[in-house]
């Protein structure tokens, strides 16, 4: 193997060498995902749920979802 290459992967392999070292000292801290991360998603879903619901039930917006029983076939014509 080159010199070169040797050195570049001796620096590679030291540097995450290093990286684990120090992630294994450190204090876990825990983040604002793990401190409110349930909490939102479940506002999230609450407000999802009361907009929606409110909008099927309330808004008097007439969906039409089905043409049965509104439609008349017309008189065949000979």
């Amino acid at each position: 193997m080159f010199p070169v290459a040797r050195a570049a992967l001796n620096l590679t392999a030291r540097g995450i060498q290093r990286t684990a070292v120090r992630q294994a000292h450190r204090k876990y801290e825990p983040d604002f995902h793990d401190k409110y991360g349930n909490l939102v998603l479940l506002g999230g879903a609450v407000v999802f749920t009361a907009v929606w619901g409110y909008v099927f039930t309330q808004a008097g917006i007439e969906w039409g979802l089905s043409p049965v029983g509104r439609i008349t076939p017309k008189e065949w014509r000979e």
